[in-house]
């Protein structure tokens, strides 16, 4: 993969953080599910922001790792890649509708799935 392409995938990683250190409010479900609908580019936006977020629990999950503190989700040498946070994200709304309400923040979501499909073994 190109170094264009790799700072491209990172992007909403530095974006996410940049929002979250300037003290920018999560995105909820329902804002995310209005930006797919309302926006010209709404769909390739959420996806974007859903990488973003897999890519910041993500790293938020090694770093406490780092601190010594058990993680909440194990990657384990399993495949997690930036294609499959959309997928992640739906595949938890459909499994747990009833637990999820829509101004609930999109992490919550994208946590709860990290937490169901990566389990920690050890």
């Amino acid at each position: 993969m190109s170094r264009a392409a790799v700072l491209l995938l990172r992007l909403p990683v530095l974006l996410f953080a940049l929002a979250a250190g300037a003290g920018a409010q999560a995105m909820s479900i329902r804002e995310l599910r209005m930006l797919e609908t309302n926006e010209k580019d709404g769909k390739a936006y959420a996806s974007y922001y859903l990488v973003g977020v897999l890519e910041g629990l993500r790293e938020g999950v090694e770093a406490s790792q780092r601190n010594g503190q058990k993680p909440v989700f194990c990657i384990e040498g399993r495949r997690l890649e930036p294609s499959m946070a959309r997928s992640l994200y739906q595949t938890e709304l459909t499994r747990n509708a009833d637990s999820y309400e829509a101004d609930m923040p999109v992490q919550l979501v994208m946590s709860g799935a990290l937490k169901n499909s990566f389990r920690c073994t050890r």
